[in-house]
């Protein structure tokens, strides 16, 4: 890799690190309801939805009604999406006059958005209306994000309360979410992306008078329709909110989504900004930024070393081209390496660097089809999803998802040393280590449940473009990716069917609240209990040991969970790479 290479990956982390503190400090005082100065003239706004509907601020709610009225709202999300969808033919701002979609694809989209997924089995510029992305796609990249930011508040509060029973409102929670961090960030970005290029427009598709006619079977091709449409508006939020449904078929790989090097790296920023800066947010909001300090410093540790691996396959290209004579090293000529399915304007590190970031995060978005990646290259994306989506993870559901794992590494910690585990001043006891069980295992359990049936049935095995291993790793990936909420896809899978939409479906709606319901369990429990003064016993949690331990427990779960399903896809893919004579 050249100079270039490695300055592009170290600016990219030094820039996100160095944007992810001021703003992690801006979200604790969002959430402890001390907002800063220029901040304050929306107070009347967030008091007047209050209002309008009904909801005292005031009120705390235990984490059963808490978790209720994340589920009812979520519901009509989804009620919402689903509804635009099949009756979006005859609904307005459908300059294309598209049809309406079919109840299982309707029941898959709506349940990818509504669940913080955005897995597409269609293609965007052909199958939805302005007003289904807008009003649809758009209004829940920015509602199934603040879902996930509530959840965590509630399980930040669980710490730092004593003897209460209540974990805050949810209501609350992701109203400020929503106007004091998605909407202004947003607005922000979709500014600077316009700027680079991506349409902002009501307009209907534009045909394009070809500069050389081209041939086609009917004879001579003179123009070409482009889709255009308001994209920079979606773009902004399905980064920021880690969402990752793209507007375009073939999302940030399109030049009018994401048109240049700029537009990339504000792009790339935006998926793991507010999982980073949400760290800060835990060490501030728990009174010591030691322990948010820890949780990040293990993330970037994860991601910096898989980066490398995935960088490093990619621009190792395929030996089998160097068999048939064929040149990989880069030249004048040529870019190097492996550019199957990449972005000439994007090259290798970016591509790689957005693929790692990607499922590091639940985004799901790509500038580069994961299908065309190397054996290893593609494992980086896969293993990152199957860790559970916690190297960053999707807003809020990231963090709380390795605070889970955090919990699972103190218990096994205070097991050895014959101590109650303590975390934070609360002890964790068989109740916490059930709620995390299923927390841990509900993911793998979908995905690889997935997998089997996908494999193992006709209906399944029809949507696999590729034999072998190849085919395999399409549908593990297919399922990793819905069962932990990611959303990425590998292509090369007929996924719009009626088996991949509702098995699919189930999925996304097993890894969402068979985590976020748990979680807020261990938030009520935690809350309900005394808070124990720090004593010689107590383990560190803010130390490089802490860091280690909490590396060595996400890791070990989500190698003994995977690691056989994967040695029969990319690995095999491998080996039968370079063994190849």
């Amino acid at each position: 890799m050249s100079g270039n290479g490695y300055f592009q990956l170290a600016l990219y982390l030094v820039t996100l690190l160095g944007l992810a503190w001021p703003l992690g400090l801006y979200m604790a005082r969002v959430y402890r309801d001390e907002l800063p100065g220029f901040a304050r003239w929306m107070r009347p706004l967030e008091h007047g939805l209050y209002r309008l509907c009904g909801v005292r601020a005031d009120d705390d709610m235990p984490w059963t009604r808490y978790a209720f009225a994340l589920l009812a709202f979520n519901l009509l999300g989804f009620a919402a999406v689903y509804a635009l969808l099949r009756l979006q033919a005859g609904l307005p701002l459908n300059p294309e006059g598209l049809g309406n979609a079919s109840v299982d694809l309707a029941f898959n989209a709506a349940v990818s958005f509504a669940t913080n997924t955005n897995w597409q089995s269609y293609g965007g510029e052909t199958t939805l209306s302005y007003l289904t992305q807008m009003l649809g796609m758009t209004v829940q990249n920015f509602l199934s994000a603040a879902s996930g930011m509530a959840v965590l508040v509630a399980l930040m509060r669980g710490f730092t309360r004593r003897e209460s029973g209540g974990v805050g409102n949810f209501w609350v929670d992701m109203t400020r979410s929503v106007l004091y961090i998605l909407l202004p960030l947003s607005l922000l970005l979709s500014l600077a992306l316009v700027s680079q290029g991506v349409v902002q427009t009501f307009s209907p598709h534009v045909d394009a008078a070809l500069v050389q006619p081209a041939d086609a079977a009917t004879g001579q091709t003179t123009s070409q329709t482009i889709a255009v449409g308001p994209v920079a508006s979606q773009v902004a939020i399905k980064q920021l909110g880690t969402n990752g449904g793209g507007f375009f078929n073939v999302n940030s790989a399109h030049p009018l989504e994401n048109p240049t090097p700029v537009s990339n790296l504000l792009e790339m920023l935006a998926i793991l900004l507010i999982p980073a800066a949400l760290c800060v947010t835990f060490g501030r909001f728990v009174g010591d930024l030691r322990q948010g300090t820890a949780i990040l410093t293990a993330m970037t540790l994860v991601f910096t070393v898989l980066l490398a691996v995935c960088v490093g396959a990619e621009q190792s290209g395929n030996p089998l081209f160097e068999r048939l004579g064929l040149s990989t090293q880069a030249s004048d000529l040529q870019a190097g390496g492996n550019m199957e399915g990449k972005e000439t304007r994007f090259g290798i590190v970016n591509s790689a660097l957005w693929a790692t970031a990607t499922t590091a995060a639940s985004n799901g978005s790509v500038n580069a089809m994961h299908d065309s990646f190397t054996p290893l290259g593609g494992l980086v994306p896969l293993g990152l999803m199957q860790l559970g989506e916690v190297i960053f993870g999707g807003v809020g559901s990231g963090l709380y998802g390795m605070i889970v794992f955090a919990l699972v590494g103190v218990f096994i910690a205070g097991l050895m040393i014959g101590r109650t585990p303590e975390y934070l001043g609360k002890k964790i006891e068989a109740f916490e280590m059930k709620m995390a069980a299923i927390a841990i295992l509900a993911p793998p359990l979908a995905a690889l449940a997935g997998t089997a049936l996908a494999v193992a049935l006709e209906a399944g095995r029809a949507g696999l473009f590729n034999p072998g291993a190849h085919g395999f790793s399409e549908a593990l990936y297919a399922f990793s990716s819905a069962g932990n909420n990611n959303g990425s896809a590998f292509a090369g899978l007929a996924a719009n069917t009626p088996f991949y939409n509702g098995l699919l479906g189930l999925a996304m709606l097993m890894a969402r609240y068979w985590v976020a319901i748990p979680v807020l369990a261990i938030a009520g429990s935690l809350a309900a209990k005394k808070i124990i003064p720090v004593s010689a016993g107590t383990l560190p949690t803010h130390t490089p040991l802490f860091v280690l331990l909490l590396i060595g427990t996400v890791i070990v779960v989500g190698a003994l969970t995977f690691v056989p399903a994967l040695a029969l896809g990319p690995v095999v893919e491998h080996l039968q790479m370079i063994g190849v004579k």
